[in-house]
């Protein structure tokens, strides 16, 4: 008896625009983006919560903003450990975004703001629960991947 497994790999080149867990990169960028540009010109009412807000926006974009260009690039090869490494990436981005939206849904309902940056906050708190939510996305992805490699 012979079993034969079935192994899924990391794409490389432009095959990383292909797939679904993949392909998320872009709207993660994206969604990331604006919550670290709407944090940014928002005026601080909170400097804690918003530093940490910027802190995991700015880490999570740089994030996959690596982890994109060395899929491109085709640096990880077929190792199985990259799939590891990609799973576990993604679990940490979608916990920090998790903290950060419900962190900047309460910087967004402090009393002593002004109209602007009022709608500031609100839109960063909606884009990172946004993010939030298609990290989770790739986390269930890239753990399907993860466990069938």
């Amino acid at each position: 008896m012979s079993s034969s497994t079935f192994s899924i790999s990391l794409p490389s080149g432009l095959a990383v625009f292909t797939t679904i867990p993949d392909l998320l990169f872009i709207p993660e960028m994206i969604f990331g983006g604006l919550v670290w540009i709407l944090t940014a010109s928002s005026k601080v009412t909170i400097p804690q919560l918003q530093g940490w807000v910027m802190f995991v926006s700015v880490f999570c974009f740089v994030l996959t903003t690596t982890l994109l260009f060395l899929y491109m690039c085709g640096v990880h090869g077929n190792s199985s450990s990259w799939v590891t490494l990609d799973a576990i990436c993604q679990e940490t981005a979608s916990l920090l975004y998790l903290s950060a939206a419900v962190l900047e849904a309460i910087a967004a309902s402090s009393e002593f703001q002004s109209l602007t940056s009022y709608r500031e906050n609100i839109a960063a708190s909606v884009f990172a629960f946004i993010a939030t939510l298609l990290y989770v996305m790739h986390v269930v992805y890239s753990l399907r991947r993860w466990k069938s490699s």
